[in-house]
């Protein structure tokens, strides 16, 4: 048998395959764009409910199972809602400081159920604007895991952030005015 006969079967199997070719292939971002869309709103809803000092909405962006300082010693770490709600209950009351924050990307899984949240984080400290001290101002950032929960909305299921420092008036500025108008994805 020829070289040329032996290539004729796989040829023909191929142009056969190729409209069948991995699934992967043409896959569509839409589900994908359209979930990385949906947390980064949903974060921004997170957000606002720390700046609205609002405890019931902020559980309402919680899942139930979530842990918060997930980079932090087990001891350190607060997992599940209740205990979340506690540890946060201070920082959402606005008592001693403010966080703001808002996302710069977020990323979704393939099937587009679960999607990483990240970006930078202005920590305000309320305790040294007492007695006419100006507060203190640093810069951090968040990195946020959401997962779509059982009645279809998405909810923070592991958070982390990374240390703030001191930060200067330009950096704060810079926090400002960088904020995304709209979903970086494009969704």
């Amino acid at each position: 048998m020829t070289r040329q006969a032996l290539l004729r079967p796989c040829l023909l199997m191929l142009a056969v395959m190729t409209p069948f070719a991995s699934p992967h292939a043409a896959e569509p971002t839409d589900a994908r764009q359209a979930a990385e869309c949906a947390v980064w709103a949903r974060e921004l809803s997170f957000a606002d409910t720390v700046a609205r000092n609002d405890l019931e909405g902020f559980a309402e962006h919680l899942h139930p199972q979530a842990v918060f300082s997930v980079a932090q010693p087990q001891e350190a770490r607060l997992v599940g809602r209740e205990a979340i709600l506690q540890g946060w209950g201070p920082v959402v009351a606005g008592l001693h400081m403010t966080i703001r924050w808002y996302p710069t990307s977020t990323v979704a899984s393939p099937d587009g159920t679960v999607v990483w949240s990240s970006g930078p984080a202005l920590v305000i400290s309320r305790s040294r604007s007492i007695g006419g001290v100006p507060p203190t101002y640093s810069i951090g950032a968040f990195h946020s895991v959401w997962a779509r929960d059982d009645d279809g909305v998405w909810r923070v299921i592991f958070d982390d952030g990374v240390e703030p420092v001191l930060a200067t008036p330009e950096q704060v500025a810079d926090f400002e005015g960088e904020r995304p108008a709209a979903c970086p994805s494009g969704a």
